[in-house]
């Protein structure tokens, strides 16, 4: 289980919100913590801490006033750790490059890739063809219906018709470098993770998946690590002490570290 920590950004802002309030009229959204520090601190921190794959993500749309100054903390923070950070957020195969140009290691497509409610897969092959499988990540958000969780699009705000299953991940998994997963019913309220969508990615494991939403404490630490079949790599927001909760930012990146060492003592012992 690795630490994959983040930089949300948003009206220009680092800020950690409740996923699910976010509006693009208006560029509203419910703020459970806002930022004194810039993008650049964090990623400066993570650099200093030597997490990598963590991720910047753009919380405003493309034709949003607030656009630019978001992009701009962004970019500042790409600059600050060249290598180290992922970015998503309005990426498309025309601006995909820059971002990349800018130092980011991969970027992280959604609304791109799912249109109109299901796959493009002309998109994705273009997509992937300008940026390299190597540098892609595909960011499968959902939300649980009846049936299933079910991709959102547009900053979580339109459904899709593709609902997150084994084998949806084997099909996109060989098409991308990574999965990036915010169980969007439960991002940002710190209130428990979401089980069963756990469960199910960690059953999968074929490449890297980071889970994103709901953690709280160490103990659905623990818990993801057990549903995910300690496959799952980890974001946390809001329950970080560096965006205004409980769980120390040092403690978190040493627990994960430790868990990683026993995952491999255990590999080894079994060879």
């Amino acid at each position: 289980m690795e630490f994959r920590p983040c930089i949300d950004i948003h009206n220009g802002k680092v800020k950690q919100i409740v996923g699910s309030s976010l509006a693009d009229e208006g560029d509203r959204a419910v703020e459970n913590f806002v930022a004194g520090a810039d993008a650049a601190y964090y990623a400066h921190l993570y650099k200093e801490a030597g997490l990598r794959g963590g991720h910047i993500i753009l919380l405003n749309s493309r034709d949003s006033a607030y656009y630019e100054a978001t992009k701009a903390q962004a970019m500042q923070a790409l600059a600050e750790y060249p290598g180290g950070l992922q970015i998503g957020g309005g990426i498309d195969a025309a601006n995909a490059k820059q971002f990349l140009d800018a130092g980011a290691s991969h970027v992280i497509v959604t609304s791109y890739v799912f249109r109109d409610g299901k796959i493009d897969y002309e998109r994705l092959a273009t997509l992937r063809k300008n940026v390299g499988k190597e540098h892609l990540v595909l960011d499968l958000s959902c939300a649980k219906r009846a049936d299933g969780y079910y991709i959102v699009t547009d900053r979580w705000q339109k459904d899709t018709r593709e609902r997150v299953t084994t084998e949806l991940l084997e099909r996109l998994g060989s098409e991308c470098d990574e999965f990036l997963v915010h169980a969007v019913d439960v991002e940002g309220k710190a209130n428990g993770i979401e089980r069963e969508l756990a469960s199910l990615l960690g059953s999968w494991g074929r490449i890297p998946v980071t889970y994103a939403g709901g953690v709280r404490d160490f103990d659905d630490l623990a818990l993801l690590r057990e549903l995910g079949c300690d496959r799952l790599n980890v974001t946390i927001g809001s329950a970080l002490d560096l965006f205004g909760g409980t769980m120390p930012f040092e403690k978190v990146t040493e627990y994960c570290r430790q868990q990683e060492k026993n995952r491999d003592s255990e590999k080894r012992s079994r060879q």
